[in-house]
């Protein structure tokens, strides 16, 4: 098979055409299509907005493997990065990609076959950027064009703003002008949209062709529930998922967090529904088996954070569910859009929890609330910084212990500041610029008022009257169109009636069953993933912990206790434990010891009380970082008296597990002492944020 020139291509769709046909199967291009490759081919840039599904993929596949170089194409979806190259190399097209799932040598092999001119598309992380390899072998590589996937993330305006993308166009900079570039997303505000096209001009090169599509979705049936407790979102589903998939299709329910995704896939089995839980925190070769089971319909469901879903190559996800209101309408049709690709009815349910907190915003706000604030950085700490690297040259984790952040937000700080001329970078150390200028906080606040904005859009939906695709489409400035299809229009109104006694009987037995897991294994530690009876806050377990801790209501209650022992037997009830040990207070007094005394003596194992704290530590809560958990922590507890921890199992018994920093540092001592295995139990694990 003779590949055709680029010059028998440009302006001639029939020959595009034919050769369409013999390397993809596909017999036509869509006008847009054509218009967007046969600018392509001419070495043009074009900025593509398109809904989900249209096909934006193929306008830079199919002149790919015309162009003599190779295609980068720049993608945050790694899950689309395997897809895609499996599909390309079924049909005989050389494609591989880097990314972080991959080993370093996997990798560097990739990026010598591209050296040597054996690909024809590399698909990259952003991120990849970063690599000092990447940024000395890129410039071997012939590049025929570059691509730049999702690339609303190349704006500061865009709801999913990734500073490494910003980077490839310094990349495209260095690039002959002739140089095709495509940018597409599915999501562009006018300010987006705007943004992106300055950012991909090019004073060498002819104006960027703008092609926005029709954003409407029509086989997308739209229904918000509004509820009044996070239980009846539960109870719904349980009573009325398998209905939302007629034809057995596996469908999405995406939820906020890590928590939350093992809360609601263990409650769905429990209630004898096949489903699978799915977040970041796995393994590539789990996400890969439980992304192939998905498209297999293995499932009934896959619980998952929005980790999930964007990169999956899915036709027939045939529902999808947010437990958890998105950031924003973009976010929100960028994630149902994933459902439904062939064109069937496909249902799409939104639940909102509508409670008023005592700060006064609906509960379903507060996780996006916190987000927020904690989006960046409070300014004070921004002038901390500024004050530590004025007094000497600085690293990135001395620039996080000392200044108190997590160390995201110390990155996040130090980026701000290189941005803006404040301080620049010294190996690998960051120093103050001499009359460097004033920290403007302009920026950082519209982006925050942006972001409220945003949620507070996102909240006007579940209020709306309009068709909800028409809320969507215009939010996005879609043009009006035609819609119908939802709660507000032609579809009935889905409701979650108040719980009755049968449903309140099954949310506790699946309490008494469902006990988060403490993730704590480290190397050179012997300290296992524990358990604890609860997350704190469920039910009465927060209330009652914090009136025996901070309010002198006595020991922890009795039922704090059953819970317990229920959490440790359903773990460990097979495991053989030698000793009981409980971590030393810091504020709490004995409650700990007096609780660890009661679960010893059920238990019948030998409680010791030689776990001693040897200096005063502070608080962990005041302390952002792990880091400085760790270094408030080090060197704080002791073994006392003659027992004999060698070749033992321990129990060990704290209240809260938070960022389990404290576990983890106790179970470096005791296995300095020989203990073989630490098991730690708690009465309760703070729910996380993360994905």
């Amino acid at each position: 098979m003779l590949t055709p020139t680029i010059d028998s291509m440009i302006h001639n769709r029939e020959a595009a055409e034919r050769w369409l046909l013999q390397r993809f199967g596909i017999a036509r291009f869509y006008d847009e299509q054509w218009q967007c490759i046969d600018r392509l081919l001419g070495g043009k840039r074009v900025l593509m907005i398109q809904r989900t599904g249209f096909g934006k993929s193929l306008c830079y596949q199919f002149p790919a493997t015309i162009f003599d170089g190779i295609t980068i194409v720049f993608s945050p979806l790694v899950a689309l990065m395997r897809d895609q190259v499996a599909a390309l190399q079924q049909k005989g097209i050389p494609a591989q990609c880097i990314n972080y799932n991959q080993t370093k040598e996997e990798n560097d092999a990739v990026i010598e076959l591209a050296i040597n001119k054996k690909l024809k598309i590399l698909y990259i992380a952003p991120e990849r950027q970063n690599n000092e390899l990447w940024i000395e072998k890129v410039h071997e590589m012939h590049i025929s064009m570059v691509v730049v996937d999702e690339a609303h993330t190349i704006s500061v305006w865009g709801h999913d703003f990734r500073p490494a993308f910003q980077k490839i166009i310094q990349l495209v900079k260095l690039l002959p002008a002739n140089t095709p570039l495509l940018a597409t997303t599915a999501t562009a505000t006018d300010i987006v949209q705007r943004d992106i096209e300055e950012q991909i001009t090019d004073a060498r090169a002819s104006k960027v062709l703008l092609l926005r599509g029709k954003l409407n979705r029509p086989n997308l049936y739209l229904h918000v529930i509004r509820v009044q407790s996070e239980e009846q979102k539960m109870v719904w589903l349980a009573q009325y998922i398998n209905r939302l998939s007629p034809d057995g299709s596996t469908g999405l329910v995406y939820v906020g967090t890590r928590d939350a995704v093992r809360q609601y896939s263990q409650w769905l089995r429990f209630n004898h529904i096949n489903a699978v839980a799915y977040s970041a925190q796995l393994d590539a070769d789990s996400r890969k088996e439980i992304e192939n089971g998905l498209k297999a319909n293995k499932y009934e469901v896959v619980v998952s954070t929005n980790a999930l879903g964007m990169g999956i190559d899915k036709p027939d996800i045939r529902f999808i569910v947010h437990t958890q209101i998105p950031a924003s309408p973009i976010h929100y049709y960028q994630e149902i859009g994933r459902a439904g690709r062939d064109g069937k009815p496909t249902n799409i349910v939104l639940f909102f929890n509508e409670t008023m907190t005592d700060k006064g915003f609906p509960a379903d706000c507060s996780l996006l609330k916190a987000f927020i604030e904690t989006a960046r950085p409070p300014i004070h700490k921004y002038y901390t910084v500024i004050d530590l690297l004025k007094e000497e040259l600085l690293g990135l984790q001395a620039i996080t212990i000392r200044a108190n952040l997590k160390q995201p937000a110390a990155q996040q700080i130090i980026n701000d500041l290189l941005a803006q001329g404040i301080i620049v970078k010294n190996g690998r150390l960051y120093e103050y610029r001499y009359n460097a200028p004033a920290l403007d906080t302009a920026l950082f606040e519209e982006n925050r008022q942006r972001k409220e904005k945003d949620l507070q859009d996102m909240v006007d939906y579940v209020y709306t009257n309009q068709p909800r695709m028409a809320f969507l489409c215009q939010y996005l400035n879609d043009e009006p169109d035609c819609y119908s299809h939802c709660d507000n229009t032609t579809e009935p109104v889905w409701q979650a009636a108040p719980l009755n006694n049968n449903d309140y009987k099954g949310l506790q037995q699946f309490r008494e069953t469902f006990f988060p897991i403490l993730e704590l294994t480290q190397s050179k530690n012997n300290i296992v993933d524990g358990v604890a009876a609860s997350y704190y806050g469920v039910s009465e377990v927060g209330g009652a912990l914090h009136r025996c801790k901070y309010e002198n209501a006595g020991d922890f209650p009795d039922f704090l206790l059953s819970l317990a022992l229920k959490a440790y037997r359903k773990r460990f009830g097979n495991t053989h434990v030698d000793y009981v040990l409980y971590v030393p207070p810091t504020l709490s007094g004995d409650l700990v010891k007096r609780f660890a005394t009661k679960i010893a003596g059920i238990l019948h194992i030998p409680i010791s009380h030689c776990l001693t704290k040897i200096r005063q530590t502070d608080p962990q809560k005041v302390f952002v970082s792990n880091i400085s958990k760790r270094k408030n922590l080090a060197g704080a507890f002791a073994i006392s008296g003659d027992i004999d921890l060698n070749g033992k199992t321990v129990l060990l018994i704290d209240d809260i597990c938070d960022s389990g920093v404290t576990f983890q540092e106790v179970g470096k001592l005791l296995t300095k002492h020989g203990a073989t295995q630490i098991i730690p139990l708690a009465i309760a694990k703070t729910a996380s944020d993360n994905n």
